[in-house]
Protein backbone atom coordinates (compact mmCIF):
# COMPACT_ATOMS: atom_id res chain seq x y z
CA UNK A 1 0.00 0.00 0.00
CA UNK A 2 1.35 3.58 -0.96
CA UNK A 3 0.19 6.74 0.83
CA UNK A 4 0.90 9.92 -0.96
CA UNK A 5 1.38 13.37 0.60
CA UNK A 6 -2.21 14.53 -0.22
CA UNK A 7 -3.25 10.83 1.86
CA UNK A 8 -4.50 9.25 -1.03
CA UNK A 9 -4.06 5.40 -0.34
CA UNK A 10 -3.50 2.97 -3.48
CA UNK A 11 -3.05 -0.34 -3.18
CA UNK A 12 -1.59 -3.22 -5.38
CA UNK A 13 1.56 -5.41 -6.25
CA UNK A 14 4.77 -3.54 -5.94
CA UNK A 15 6.35 -4.39 -9.56
CA UNK A 16 9.49 -1.52 -8.82
CA UNK A 17 10.88 0.87 -6.72
CA UNK A 18 14.21 3.18 -6.91
CA UNK A 19 16.17 4.83 -4.62
CA UNK A 20 13.74 8.20 -5.19
CA UNK A 21 11.21 5.97 -4.21
CA UNK A 22 9.87 6.06 -7.65
CA UNK A 23 7.27 3.55 -7.67
CA UNK A 24 5.08 1.05 -10.60
CA UNK A 25 2.06 -0.89 -8.87
CA UNK A 26 0.31 -3.50 -10.61
CA UNK A 27 -3.42 -4.61 -10.20
CA UNK A 28 -3.89 -1.09 -8.85
CA UNK A 29 -7.16 -0.51 -6.33
CA UNK A 30 -7.97 3.16 -5.62
CA UNK A 31 -6.62 5.02 -8.87
CA UNK A 32 -10.08 4.37 -10.18
CA UNK A 33 -11.79 2.13 -12.33
CA UNK A 34 -9.91 0.77 -15.42
CA UNK A 35 -6.46 1.81 -14.29
CA UNK A 36 -4.70 -1.45 -13.36
CA UNK A 37 -1.12 -0.25 -13.40
CA UNK A 38 0.09 3.13 -11.47
CA UNK A 39 3.68 4.40 -11.99
CA UNK A 40 4.00 7.33 -9.24
CA UNK A 41 6.87 9.72 -7.97
CA UNK A 42 8.34 9.35 -5.76
CA UNK A 43 8.41 12.94 -4.31
CA UNK A 44 4.65 12.40 -3.67
CA UNK A 45 4.91 9.27 -2.05
CA UNK A 46 4.71 9.63 2.27
CA UNK A 47 4.77 6.08 3.16
CA UNK A 48 4.87 2.76 1.68
CA UNK A 49 3.55 -0.15 3.54
CA UNK A 50 3.67 -3.98 3.25
CA UNK A 51 0.67 -5.80 3.56
CA UNK A 52 2.02 -9.08 3.15
CA UNK A 53 4.99 -10.88 4.74
CA UNK A 54 7.83 -10.77 2.43
CA UNK A 55 9.00 -14.10 1.20
CA UNK A 56 12.19 -15.07 2.50
CA UNK A 57 14.50 -15.80 0.09
CA UNK A 58 17.80 -16.59 3.02
CA UNK A 59 16.11 -18.82 4.98
CA UNK A 60 15.14 -21.12 2.24
CA UNK A 61 18.30 -20.57 0.52
CA UNK A 62 19.84 -21.73 4.13
CA UNK A 63 17.53 -25.00 3.96
CA UNK A 64 18.77 -25.63 0.25
CA UNK A 65 22.20 -25.34 1.37
CA UNK A 66 22.34 -28.06 3.83
CA UNK A 67 21.37 -30.51 1.03
CA UNK A 68 23.83 -28.46 -1.88
CA UNK A 69 26.49 -27.12 0.10
CA UNK A 70 28.50 -24.93 -2.33
CA UNK A 71 26.14 -24.80 -4.96
CA UNK A 72 23.31 -22.60 -3.75
CA UNK A 73 23.19 -19.12 -4.80
CA UNK A 74 20.59 -16.45 -3.10
CA UNK A 75 19.94 -13.49 -5.45
CA UNK A 76 17.41 -11.39 -3.69
CA UNK A 77 18.08 -8.79 -6.71
CA UNK A 78 16.52 -10.88 -9.12
CA UNK A 79 13.71 -12.38 -6.40
CA UNK A 80 15.39 -16.07 -7.10
CA UNK A 81 17.86 -18.99 -5.88
CA UNK A 82 20.00 -20.63 -8.00
CA UNK A 83 20.84 -24.27 -7.15
CA UNK A 84 23.61 -25.85 -9.52
CA UNK A 85 23.45 -23.30 -11.74
CA UNK A 86 21.00 -24.44 -13.76
CA UNK A 87 17.57 -24.77 -11.43
CA UNK A 88 16.19 -21.40 -10.37
CA UNK A 89 13.31 -20.96 -7.16
CA UNK A 90 11.39 -17.93 -7.09
CA UNK A 91 8.77 -17.18 -4.56
CA UNK A 92 5.99 -19.35 -6.75
CA UNK A 93 8.29 -22.59 -6.51
CA UNK A 94 10.86 -24.12 -9.20
CA UNK A 95 10.88 -22.08 -12.06
CA UNK A 96 13.39 -23.29 -13.74
CA UNK A 97 15.59 -26.72 -14.28
CA UNK A 98 14.63 -30.65 -14.45
CA UNK A 99 15.64 -33.88 -13.38
CA UNK A 100 16.06 -35.29 -9.58
CA UNK A 101 17.89 -32.54 -8.29
CA UNK A 102 15.25 -30.44 -9.45
CA UNK A 103 12.64 -32.46 -7.89
CA UNK A 104 14.82 -32.34 -4.39
CA UNK A 105 14.72 -28.63 -4.68
CA UNK A 106 10.76 -28.70 -5.47
CA UNK A 107 10.34 -30.95 -2.36
CA UNK A 108 12.19 -29.10 -0.22
CA UNK A 109 10.25 -25.66 -1.24
CA UNK A 110 7.18 -27.33 -0.40
CA UNK A 111 8.14 -28.16 2.51
CA UNK A 112 9.58 -24.90 3.39
CA UNK A 113 6.01 -23.21 2.14
CA UNK A 114 3.69 -25.37 4.19
CA UNK A 115 6.03 -24.72 7.46
CA UNK A 116 5.47 -20.75 6.94
CA UNK A 117 1.63 -21.03 6.31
Amino acid sequence: MVVTADGKEYSGQLMGVDEKLNIVLDRVVGAGPNIFKLAMNGGSVREIRLTEKPFDFRALGERLSRVFPGLVSVREDIGAIIVMEKIKVTDKGVTEGSGLAADKVKAIFDDYSREKK
